[in-house]
């Protein structure tokens, strides 16, 4: 939507992880711009869908996005901004990209179960820490030590 902007909930994806399988995820997506969720399966499919959501918002705008000055634009409301609570079979993550540089994404990412924040500076990094969170299918809490934490700061 250019010319738009929209509020700061739009920041945030919701994704909801309700199988993984040889290590390949499956679920939904959710987010106050989109009417409805959208369902996802297998990582490609999930990394299209959100580059295409991001594309669609122009939140953040993509790092190589032709830029021009203009008049001022109006701020636009969230399609669906109450949206209900979702939670995933497997695991339940917030996305939030901030920034689209070098081809990539950069932002945080929480694991609501736990409530752990991490920050990630690639899709890689953002896909490894989603990956770690649900090892095998199974989620381990934040007591019994996940590797959630431990992968990033094992890469600083």
């Amino acid at each position: 939507m250019p010319g738009k902007v929209l509020g700061n909930e739009c920041w945030t994806t919701l994704v909801c992880v309700d199988r993984r399988q040889d290590g390949d995820f499956s679920g939904r997506l959710y987010n106050p711009y989109l009417e409805s969720g959208q369902t996802f399966r297998g990582l490609m499919d999930f990394l299209m869908k959100m580059e295409e959501l991001l594309d669609r918002m122009s939140l953040p705008q993509s790092f190589t996005a032709k830029r021009s000055f203009g008049p001022p634009i109006e701020q636009e409301k969230p399609l669906n901004p109450e949206l209900e609570r979702r939670h995933g079979g497997e695991a339940t993550f917030a996305v939030r990209v901030l920034f689209r540089q070098n081809a990539s994404w950069q932002g945080s990412v929480t694991w609501e179960e736990t409530g752990q924040t991490e920050s990630f500076r690639s899709v890689l990094e953002l896909l490894l820490l989603m990956d770690s969170a649900v090892p095998k299918g199974q989620l381990k809490s934040a007591k019994s030590g996940t590797r959630f934490s431990a992968l990033c700061n094992k890469a600083e």
